[in-house]
Formats: structure tokens, C-alpha cells, sequence
């Protein structure tokens, strides 16, 4: 698909998810990504209440070998949300890395923290591999119950960058 217009053009992705884990710890992939992008905002609403007992919730990034986190892997409850919550991304998951190689899934973050509120970086697809960002969280309940709408805003950095809701 060929893009013009400015560079500095941002596109929203989205897909809406039914949290649906059964006593387990749960990893949907929610987006897809093509080429390289800039996420210049990664967030969800919640549109359906959540069920109690979610919990260790987080984004990660998963080019099907490995798992790169994008927040904190010990996450943070979610346990009982109202429709209209939400969840975001507005802090650091780790250290920048300097080089972007398509060798393995990448996520790169600015070094300074709290500059705005959202925080970007970049996600990079692993060559003849899916890379997927995922929503994981864990319950005990047998099933839990609730949605969120998840939302990515993004810049295409390679040609063929993309961001596909899934």
C-alpha cells in the first residue's frame, strides 16, 4: 500500500478484545506488526466491565521466538474495571537499545522518561516471522468476563511499515 502525504502523519490501529482467560495466564495478540513503525501511543478503553481476579496485566512484544516487553512484566491488576477505564503505556519498559536489527522483534524507548504522558518507541517485525503486540494478564476465575478496545497510534518507519489490528 503506498502512503503519502507528511512524515510526521500518525494512523490509529484498533481491535476490541473479550477477556475471557479461564484460571490461566492469557497472551492475545492484539496487534501485527509490518516492517518497522513508530507506536507513538499505545493504550485501551475498557468497554465492558472487567471480572474480579485480573490480574498481572501487560503489553508485550512477540516475534514467535521471543518475547520483548513493552511494560513491566509483573504487571499491574486490573481486577474489576468499569467500562470506561482506561490502560496505557506512559512510562519506560527498559533502556534504549541503539541498534534496530529485524534479526529479533525490537522495542526501542527515548532515554528520557515522563517527557509526555504516552511513550513511544519503536517495534520492529522479525524477518519471515509473525511479531505480534500482546495483551497478557492472569486470573483465577473460571471464566473472567469484560472487553477493552485497544487503540495504537503509529508512524510508518520502513516502507512496508504497518500496524494491523488482529
Amino acid at each position: 500500500m503506498a502512503r503519502t502525504g507528511s512524515a510526521s502523519a500518525s494512523l490509529i490501529s484498533q481491535t476490541t478484545l473479550t477477556t475471557n482467560g479461564n484460571n490461566t495466564t492469557v497472551n492475545p495478540p492484539i496487534f501485527t506488526i509490518v516492517g518497522s513503525v513508530e507506536i507513538t501511543r499505545l493504550w485501551g478503553v475498557v468497554t465492558t466491565a472487567l471480572g474480579s481476579n485480573q490480574t498481572a496485566a501487560y503489553w508485550r512484544l512477540n516475534d514467535q521466538t521471543a518475547q520483548v516487553n513493552i511494560t513491566l512484566n509483573t504487571g499491574t491488576a486490573i481486577s474489576s474495571a468499569a467500562a470506561g477505564s482506561v490502560i496505557a503505556k506512559a512510562g519506560l519498559a527498559a533502556a534504549a537499545l541503539v541498534l534496530i536489527n529485524n534479526s529479533a522483534g525490537r522495542v526501542n524507548e527515548p532515554t528520557t522518561l515522563e517527557t509526555t504522558y504516552f511513550s513511544p518507541f519503536v517495534a520492529t517485525k522479525k524477518t519471515a516471522a509473525t511479531t505480534q503486540i500482546e495483551f497478557v494478564y492472569s486470573t483465577t476465575n473460571t471464566p473472567t468476563t469484560g472487553a477493552i478496545q485497544f487503540f495504537c497510534e503509529w508512524r510508518p518507519l520502513s516502507s512496508d511499515g504497518n500496524v494491523v489490528g488482529v
